[in-house]
């Protein structure tokens, strides 16, 4: 387009950040491109851009996006319509009363947005109460006139979707072929983190809320596998299942990791801690007696479908490799 600058995104080979389990491969164009403003409303398609090469095209974010370093200084396009504090017994009956009421948990802030003059604007549709949601976003640009805008609305529901998606993403952006290059290094770098177990498989318990209980559905049973393990709730490509304690009881697994959505290391270990205590009989299971209980910062890694779910393949495979914590993506529970 007329006035627009032909950029190359700086050579990045590694985010300079000083813990390993926070990091993000980063590759650059071969080519010049016509630098497009991209405005990324998914904290994972954030990451998306930042794999690409492409942070320095962002013009506006979501409020949930925090990474990489930087990211923040970026004009904020969503809000939350709902406080979303409290325990995750008063968030879920929050949330559910929202969607009951056809309402919708987050907002697009329709200034800021027309204010950063987006060539791009990179969406979801895969689940209504995580991101705004794609109706939101197309009735936001719906006035705007004399403006091309593209939206990209992602809805992955497998670990093929995520790398198809940076492909995705890559193509809007006038780098199809870079796209490809980056999408299938993070292709062979799971197939490298995927080896046959020695032995029998492990049962694994993913948890994505605690209260009521869900199991992890979509991409995190695929990982798991590719770990070495067996999910015992949640189905490849399908949706997270809600559980009960008598389903966690029942199943009885040899591992339990908490990952329960939008929270961090800190938030997730506190409901698991509070899990173990309102369950008395918590302390009576296999991973509990085993010592195979363990937190994630599950809003960094396993809850977002982007790049870094290759570092959550790692967690897992050190997790249930039985191998100490060396990061601050996951640490171990006692009881």
């Amino acid at each position: 387009k007329k006035g627009r600058t032909r950029i190359t995104p700086p050579s990045i080979t590694r985010l300079p950040i000083a813990n390993r389990a926070r990091r993000l491969v980063l590759m650059e164009p071969a080519e010049n491109r016509e630098m497009k403003r991209v405005i990324s409303l998914l904290p994972s398609a954030t990451e998306i851009v930042a794999a690409l090469g492409c942070a320095n095209w962002l013009v506006g974010r979501s409020h949930e996006c925090d990474f990489p370093d930087g990211i923040e200084a970026l004009p904020v396009c969503t809000a939350p319509r709902l406080d979303l504090s409290g325990s995750s017994a008063e968030i879920d009956a929050k949330v559910k009363a929202a969607v009951a009421d056809a309402a919708s948990v987050y907002e697009v802030l329709q200034g800021p947005l027309a204010d950063c003059a987006p060539d791009v604007i990179i969406t979801q549709d895969q689940c209504e109460v995580c991101a705004v949601s794609l109706s939101d976003v197309e009735a936001a640009i719906c006035a705007w006139a004399g403006r091309e805008t593209r939206i990209v609305s992602l809805k992955p529901m497998a670990l093929t979707d995520v790398f198809a998606d940076v492909e995705r993403v890559a193509d809007a952006l006038g780098l199809a072929d870079h796209g490809r290059a980056v999408a299938d290094d993070l292709r062979d770098r799971a197939r490298a983190l995927t080896a046959p177990p020695k032995g029998p498989r492990p049962r694994v318990a993913c948890i994505e809320w605690t209260d009521p209980l869900m199991a992890a559905g979509n991409w995190v049973p695929e990982l798991v596998a590719m770990a070495g393990g067996e999910d015992v709730f949640g189905t490849a490509g399908e949706h997270a299942p809600w559980i009960t304690w008598d389903d966690l009881k029942s199943a009885d697994p040899d591992i339990i990791v908490f990952m329960p959505c939008g929270f961090g290391l800190d938030r997730s270990t506190e409901e698991a801690r509070l899990l173990m205590a309102a369950e008395p009989g918590f302390k009576d299971l296999k991973a509990a007696r085993a010592g195979r209980v363990y937190a994630t910062d599950a809003n960094a890694y396993f809850n977002r479908p982007g790049p870094r779910l290759v570092e959550s393949l790692e967690i897992l495979n050190a997790i249930l490799s039985d191998k100490a914590p060396t990061g601050a993506g996951w640490l171990q529970i006692g009881l």
